[in-house]
């Protein structure tokens, strides 16, 4: 039994990797098969070194050999493969141990991922956890195909990143340790860092970084930037400037609205509102510094949200303000980068219109042949 963890003063319970549940469906489909009877529930040893013991919803014959699945439980975690069975089915072979994909379990179809392009979306982690698990069973001089497969992984896998990612056809098998830790951003982190390992593998050295899907697909459709190098970062600014550093990225355009963006001239590299909010103090500050009157100011600091500071700035005449922010977005990347990125930035509205950008963001989009103007 996983012990739960606190969470901002509550319990919330720990759950099981789809790697992790692959591992135990895999081995008790391989007790089954060599032993003749179905085990209630099998001994995993996770990533950690933790032993845990997991329930065996199901287990049968099947006409080639044995299968078991296990429900996916990913405790308190929004996990959206949350309660989804996994499968495992194992047949005799003549030696060693050889894992399959089956129904529900995605493809990879480009570079740039742990596993490389034609094989089964199943992680490094989880597969050697499913060969030891299943090593542990396997009779001497015995060899056995497990084939692991996820009914209604197909149906799911748009709400994860799979489809960014290139990996078609189902859910990933993942898992870095076995155990879902709720609430995760290392899991989120770790699935947004792919996209910049993946377009480093294609060759670019040039990255579009964004926060969500809005701006992802104003970057492709409005302004024609390479579907390949434009990144989703989320929240975390800092963490995937340093991803792009580590994967040898030369240059970054940060792009997407300005509500997020200009926290990060104010020097936040984790953008969610419960981390740190200072859009409206940075924008009142700056326009205090540009010579804006009084009643501007206040009209400003009342504004409810972030478009309605763009209306305010622009019917005042301090439009160019958001050219200032996004030089400054800039600068503050770049030293969180250590010198290590040439940044430019773009500021749009929720409509993704183009209210600002520096000379850095010129030169990036000129480099690569592109063409970004308002």
């Amino acid at each position: 039994m996983l012990e739960p963890v606190v969470v901002g003063g509550k319990k919330l319970r720990r759950g099981y990797t789809t790697g992790l549940c692959a591992a135990a469906a895999a081995k008790g489909a391989a007790m089954l098969l060599f032993s003749g009877a179905p085990p209630g529930e099998v001994e995993v040893r996770a990533l950690t070194g933790q032993v845990l013991r997991v329930k065996v919803h199901g287990a049968r014959f099947t006409a080639e050999g044995a299968a078991c699945h296990v429900i996916k439980d990913a405790g308190d975690d929004p996990d959206v493969t949350d309660g989804l069975a996994i499968h495992a089915e194992a047949r005799r072979a003549g030696e060693g141990i050889h894992i399959k994909a089956g129904e529900g379990v995605g493809v990879v179809t480009r570079p740039g991922l742990p596993c490389p392009p034609g094989r089964p979306a199943i992680n490094p982690g989880p597969m050697a956890m499913i060969k030891s698990e299943v090593g542990g069973v396997l009779p001497p001089g015995c060899g056995v195909e497990i084939t692991i497969s996820v009914p209604g992984g197909e149906a799911v896998a748009p709400r994860t990143m799979n489809p960014r990612l290139g990996i078609k056809g189902g859910i990933s098998i993942l898992g870095t340790t076995g155990i879902v830790e709720p609430m995760s951003e290392e899991a989120w982190k770790y699935s947004l860092a792919l996209q910049v390992s993946q377009a480093a593998a294609l060759g670019h050295t040039s990255l579009v970084l964004t926060p969500g899907r809005k701006g992802a697909g104003w970057a492709v459709q409005k302004y024609g930037l390479p579907v390949d190098a434009v990144v989703c970062m989320g929240n975390f600014v800092g963490y995937m400037l340093e991803q792009c550093v580590y994967r040898g990225v030369k240059r970054v355009l940060l792009f997407g609205h300005q509500g997020k963006l200009v926290k990060v001239a104010a020097g936040i590299f984790h953008t969610h509102s419960r981390v740190a909010d200072a859009r409206l103090e940075t924008v009142v500050a700056h326009a205090a510094l540009a010579g804006a009157k009084r009643d501007v100011l206040k009209r400003l600091w009342s504004s409810v949200t972030v478009e309605e500071t763009a209306g305010i700035l622009q019917s005042a005449g301090l439009g160019f303000l958001f050219d200032r922010l996004a030089a400054l977005a800039s600068r503050r990347a770049a030293a969180h980068a250590r010198g290590c990125l040439q940044v430019g930035t773009v500021l749009t509205s929720l409509e993704g219109e183009i209210l600002g950008l520096d000379r850095e963001a010129r030169l990036i989009a000129e480099g690569w042949g592109w063409k970004i103007s308002r």
